[in-house]
C-alpha cells in the first residue's frame, strides 16, 4: 500500500510524533476480533509512523472516509487507537489519530485459530499477493525483489529456546525502531515453534 506520507525516500521518525506507551496487552476477544480485521491492522501499521487523520487513512488505504472511520471507531472502543490532537480547518475540527501503544502483546488464543497461526496466515496472504507482481513492476527496483527467508529445525534445550524467543523479540523491536523511508513497506516475520517431528534416540555407548 501507498505510505501516507506519499513520499519517496525521505526518511521518517522511527518514533511517532506523538506520545504512546511502549505496549498494551491483547487479552479480549473485542481486542482480538478488533485488530484482526485486514483493514484495521493496516490502519495500526500506518499510525506507528504517524498520527494521521481519517482523510490521510483514507488516502493511503485506497477507502472511502466512511469506512475508515467506521474502522477507527472500532479500534478506539477496543482501546487500540485514540485521538491525540486535534485542528481547526475552517469550521470543522479535523482529528487526528493514534495507537495507544508502539507494541500489541497478544496473549495465546482459545480460539478456533491460535494467535501465532493467524500471523502467520496473513504474512502468508501478503507474500501471496504481492511477491509475484514485483517480477513484472520494475525491473531496476531491487527493492521490490528483496526477499530473505530461511526455515530450520534444531533439536534444542528449553532455556535455549528462550534465549532465541527473547533476541527475536529483540530484533522485532529494532525493525520496527528503524528510521523510515523509501517507498515500500516491508513486513517482518518471526516464529519458533515446537514441531512434531521425529529425533534420534541417545547413541549406545
Amino acid at each position: 500500500m501507498p505510505d501516507v506520507l506519499q513520499q519517496r525516500d525521505v526518511a521518517a521518525p522511527a518514533t511517532p510524533d506523538y506520545p504512546l506507551a511502549d505496549r498494551v496487552d491483547i487479552t479480549t476477544h473485542a481486542q482480538m476480533k478488533a485488530i484482526a480485521e485486514p483493514t484495521r491492522s493496516a490502519i495500526a501499521l500506518l499510525l506507528l509512523e504517524r498520527a494521521a487523520s481519517t482523510t490521510e487513512l483514507a488516502v493511503a488505504l485506497g477507502k472511502p472516509k466512511g469506512t475508515v472511520d467506521h474502522h477507527l471507531k472500532v479500534l478506539a472502543a477496543a482501546g487500540l487507537v485514540h485521538v491525540v490532537r486535534t485542528r481547526q480547518v475552517r469550521a470543522m475540527t479535523e482529528r487526528f489519530w493514534g495507537r495507544t501503544a508502539r507494541t500489541y502483546v497478544f496473549e495465546s488464543s482459545s480460539s478456533a485459530t491460535p494467535t501465532p497461526m493467524w500471523m502467520v496466515r496473513d504474512a502468508l496472504a501478503e507474500m501471496e499477493r504481492v511477491m509475484p507482481a514485483t517480477h513484472c513492476v520494475d525491473a531496476d527496483r531491487e527493492d521490490l525483489d528483496t526477499v530473505y527467508a530461511t526455515f530450520r529445525h534444531a533439536r534444542i534445550p528449553a532455556e535455549r529456546v528462550r534465549e532465541f524467543g527473547e533476541r527475536l523479540y529483540a530484533l522485532s523491536d529494532e525493525f520496527v525502531s528503524t528510521e523510515r523511508g523509501g517507498d515500500v513497506m516491508f513486513g517482518l516475520l518471526l516464529t519458533l515453534f515446537p514441531t512434531d517431528l521425529p529425533i534420534l534416540p541417545e547413541p549406545v555407548a
